[in-house]
């Protein structure tokens, strides 16, 4: 979220948060969270003055209440912000952001989270800057004065130290500049200050040379590629020209986060590569070569220089494009990786707690630390972290630091630990340590989230998951909290495909594919998982408990059932249960559930791998711990790693680059095709089609592609894509692709319309070779999914008794305010379809717990667009979850939202006032103010019923808000101040007499 919104309820006028970054500042061994907020004020001459302005905050930062102003950095000439390697400590790739803040008396230390909002902040904070211009006049931030509590006389100025020097007393504590600690180093000019480590940052008051900025360092000594070692010397013929080829995908991550070059002896070669000229191998983009050995003092100085720059001009420039030689020599690696590899076993911890919205109110290392040899890596999942409204809508929560500090703290004592990342969606939370000597050998983290909350918005319920290089092995952690209610295996299923089919992490070589959660030699999958236990009823489950027959009981879990049946974790193994189950529990007991509903206890939460040389060693709760509802579960795990012996790696690449140039150029490739021609029938509304066929390779390794047919943006349409749409192929090979066709919210109007067909022409491009023509038809089902409002209601019979013709022409039919009266057919006042769903919720659901937040099932959504485009609404059977979900994807789907486009900017200025409010709805077309006063009618209704189904008008006008009033810049995302403001229209409504 955008805090910048609380912080401008408090500015004066004139004064503008331009943006805002959550961070906590480190002072000594404390940690305070603070907000800061890059200020803008326009001087009366025309120029502008910035200002940093940090505070304090009680919880997230929503409005000015929230927040409480605690200082304000001016930003002068001899203001900096640079990327620093905190003393003693290990960053990786995707770890937070240590900046430091320097003033000529002023020091503060602050890590920043991860991402591109934060690297945002830092573009503006280099923007703001003043320069050394000395013709231009030194700031004099005389605005600033109202913030002290003794104001200058008006002939007095304040000089740059006075700022500096005094605190302020203004309510609040505010001090401005200076006076709490002291700074490393004196006034400076830009020419004094040299480049410090690899990938630094340097905000300055003059201007910054872009263009030079670093992502990829190569290391003193020899380069790294694909984190390997080339320890100087000549390379053969070969091997050079193979390291011309390959791309600098497999290294760019390690080279990112080594240190030790001086930015001085580095220099961007003709093909854009950064290389070290003091390394003596040069021009070179290595990807080939053993991996690197990091000296102890090369591992403390790793920063993260991928991506907090102020351009990822540098990163895209040391991708190399992708080559079929390269792609070759990768792939005959790949095969002979048992010839220069050996495995050798790393200790895994594996931690999962579901801590119900509390905070750590004990030492956890009763769970991390139970073993006697310290784990070579932490994996450490938590749910529930923040079971607030704020968390749910705003994805903000201070239980994070509160969490990551538990476990930090917890972590065995016997050895030292990296935070390699942390990743969160709402309260799921994923952490991952490495040893801090194992640091310089994990390469290539990418993290990812997947929400499977209502819509696949929500982050309620879903996943999250890191992906990292160990050695020469490819390992994916997940953490996932599925659907909840013991009748919701169905749910929960779904959960897990979705998680396994939507989450992807991007490579660092930007051609290539990205990479799903089962491409991993390892898959580590944890979390509160939620299965029960079914058919026994609670009592008999707490006596099969009591006399620990925990393989009677095992036998009626819903995961062990669900695994058998293939329906989900296929391929996965899960050790025995030999502890009792480790939910429901009564907080702060060993008591099972004594509310109210008196939960079943059951082993929700679950550690399951997938992949070779796993063993095993212990798989245990830890009743210890009393915070949750939930008892901690932990497994200890070896881990049979490749790593690789240098000399075999260099003579296997050897022979590969030999036997290559000897088959190069030999033919020209080609391939046969399975099948050219594909016809898609009756393709529905998000209803997924499939079609495939198999390339097969001839005697010559060839690379394929998808391409652009002349005048087109893409390969193919947006409802087509084909998987995957390049690749390689070795001689007498095989792969499949698959066509799938997915009409959705972006592409059914013109499908409704006549305006788009399924039709498209694909061409397969084969690199040195010839082009193969794919030709792709079918059908679309029209469907009320899609449609705009006016259309619906002059239909009459259901969409799909209609002719093609009549729906094509009432698609098209322009938006009117008032029928004119030229059609024969009285229009309906609103969709009959609306009114399908809306009455069906209103006769069912009325009182359902949870109704808007739960998501349904894919399967009923099916049913409910079949029912409604069928009109065979007597037939509807479905659960009121997915009813819910249907209504919502049907307000999304429509072309012009309910609140029009054109009225879209009014709405949020009279957010606040209702009568203005009221008057911009009354102005809308007929079918659309008849629409939205209908919603309005219905959801008042459901909060009279809130005791019940425990909705409120917040949580209503938070889903709601976002689909009946959308921002005419349809692909722009809506800043947070205009998502708070449509929020509070909404709510207006609720509350109000319609």
């Amino acid at each position: 979220m955008d805090q910048s919104v609380a912080i401008q309820e408090t500015l004066a006028e004139g004064e503008y948060c331009i943006i805002a970054v959550q961070g906590v500042l480190c002072e000594g061994g404390s940690r305070q969270s603070r907000l800061l907020g890059l200020v803008r004020y326009r001087l009366e001459h025309g120029g502008q003055e910035h200002a940093l302005f940090l505070y304090t905050h009680r919880r997230m930062a929503i409005t000015g209440d929230d927040v409480s102003l605690d200082q304000i950095v001016p930003v002068s000439r001899d203001f900096t912000l640079e990327e620093v390697s905190p003393d003693g400590e290990f960053y990786i790739l995707g770890s937070d952001v240590t900046v430091q803040l320097d003033t000529a008396e002023l020091s503060l230390l602050f890590q920043l989270p991860f991402g591109s909002h934060t690297r945002m902040f830092l573009q503006e904070v280099a923007r703001a800057c003043p320069g050394f211009d000395p013709s231009t006049r030194d700031p004099e931030f005389l605005w600033l004065s109202r913030y002290r509590c003794a104001q200058p006389e008006a002939s007095d100025s304040p000089t740059l130290r006075d700022w500096n020097s005094a605190p302020g007393t203004w309510p609040a504590r505010c001090t401005i500049g200076g006076g709490r600690y002291p700074s490393p180093k004196e006034r400076r000019g830009l020419e004094q200050v040299p480049p410090q480590g690899a990938g630094f940052i340097l905000f300055r008051g003059g201007a910054m040379e872009q263009t030079n900025f670093r992502l990829a360092e190569v290391a003193r000594g020899g380069g790294t590629v694909g984190g390997r070692h080339t320890r100087g010397g000549r390379r053969d013929e070969e091997l050079e020209e193979a390291g011309r080829e390959m791309s600098a995908a497999a290294g760019s991550r390690e080279r990112d986060s080594a240190g030790g070059s001086n930015f001085n002896s580095s220099r961007l070669n003709e093909k854009g590569l950064l290389v070290d000229q003091s390394s003596g191998v040069q021009d070179k983009p290595e990807s080939l070569l053993p991996r690197q050995n990091k000296s102890k003092s090369e591992i403390t100085d790793m920063v993260r220089s991928s991506t907090i720059t102020v351009s990822d001009k540098a990163h895209i420039l040391s991708m190399q494009k992708f080559g079929l030689r390269d792609t070759i020599v990768k792939s005959h690696l790949i095969q002979k990786e048992e010839d220069y590899t050996y495995i050798q076993n790393f200790r895994f911890f594996v931690g999962t707690y579901n801590v119900n919205g509390q905070s750590p109110k004990e030492c956890l290392r009763p769970w991390l630390s139970h073993g006697i040899q310290a784990p070579d890596v932490y994996c450490v999942g938590f749910q529930e972290l923040d079971l607030s409204k704020e968390a749910f809508f705003f994805h903000d929560t201070p239980k994070e630091e509160e969490w990551f500090k538990a476990v930090s703290e917890g972590l065995h004592p016997d050895a030292k630990y990296a935070k390699v990342k942390l990743i969160r969606l709402v309260g799921i939370m994923l952490l991952l340590y490495v040893k801090q000597e194992h640091a310089a050998y994990i390469s290539e983290v990418e993290a990812e989230t997947v929400g499977t909350g209502i819509m696949g918005r929500m982050g309620n319920k879903g996943g999250v998951a890191i992906r990292f290089q160990l050695h020469n092995t490819s390992i994916c952690v997940v953490n996932s909290h599925l659907a909840a209610h013991t009748e919701e295996y169905e749910r929960r299923n779904q959960d897990y495909k979705d998680i396994c089919s939507r989450m992807q992490f991007c490579q660092v070589d930007p051609s290539l594919p990205p990479l799903t959660i089962s491409k991993h030699d390892v898959i580590l999958w944890l979390g509160d998982l939620n299965y029960r236990i079914e058919e026994l009823d609670v009592e008999k489950v707490k006596k099969l408990i009591e006399e620990k027959a925990f393989q009677t009981l095992y036998a009626y879990d819903q995961l062990k059932i669900q695994v058998a049946a293939k329906t989900v974790f296929e391929g996965f193994t899960e050790g025995e249960l030999t502890f009792q189950p480790t939910y429901k529990y009564d907080t702060g007991s060993d008591d099972w559930d004594t509310s109210e509903k008196c939960r079943a206890p059951a082993w929700c939460d679950r550690v399951l791998w997938k992949g070779k040389n796993i063993i095993q060693l212990s798989y245990q709760s830890h009743m210890a711990l009393k915070t949750s509802d939930h008892k901690p579960v932990s497994s200890m795990f070896d881990i049979g790693v490749r790593v690789i012996n240098e000399e075999l790696y260099r003579k296997t690449l050897e022979e590969i680059v030999r036997s290559l140039d000897k088959m190069e150029n030999a033919n020209i490739p080609s391939v046969s095709l399975s099948k050219r021609e594909f016809c898609f029938q009756n393709v529905k509304y998000m209803q997924l089609q499939i079609e495939s066929f198999t390339i097969h390779n001839g005697q010559v390794p060839c690379q394929f592609e998808f391409i652009n047919k002349p005048g087109e943006e893409s390969f193919c349409k947006q409802w087509l894509n084909a998987n995957p749409s390049r690749g390689f192929l070795l001689p007498d090979s095989d792969i499949e692709i698959e066509l799938e066709l997915f009409v959705n919210k972006t592409t059914a109007t013109k499908l409704n319309s006549g305006e788009d067909k399924i039709e498209d022409i694909l061409v397969l491009h084969l690199d040195r070779g010839k082009d193969y023509f794919l030709s792709v038809s079918g059908n679309y089902l029209p469907s009320c999914f899609g449609s705009p409002i006016h259309t619906l209601c002059y239909m009459r019979e259901p969409i799909l008794d209609l002719p093609f013709e009549t729906v094509s022409e009432l698609t098209l039919m322009p938006l009117q305010t008032e029928d004119d009266g030229s059609r024969l057919e009285r229009p309906m006042e609103i969709p009959k379809e609306l009114w399908m769903m809306v009455d069906y919720l209103y006769r069912n659901a009325i009182q359902q717990e949870d109704l808007f937040q739960q998501p349904g099932l894919r399967s009923e959504f099916e049913h409910i667009r079949d029912c409604l485009d069928t009109g065979m609404i007597d037939n509807l059977s479905a659960s009121n979850h997915s009813v819910a979900e249907a209504l919502l994807l049907f307000l999304e789907s429509l072309p012009e939202p309910v609140v029009c486009y054109s009225a879209y900017h009014n709405c949020l200025e009279c957010s606040g006032n209702y009568t203005a409010s009221k008057q911009v709805i009354f102005t809308l077309p007929t079918f659309h103010k008849n629409v939205f006063n209908y919603l309005m009618a219905f959801l008042q209704e459901l909060l009279k019923n809130s005791a019940k189904n425990h909705l409120d008008e917040n949580i209503l006008a938070s889903i709601f808000g976002s689909l009946l009033l959308r921002n005419p810049a349809r692909h722009q995302k809506p800043e947070m101040a205009e998502k708070k403001k449509a929020q509070e229209f909404i709510h207006q409504f609720l509350c109000n007499p319609l």
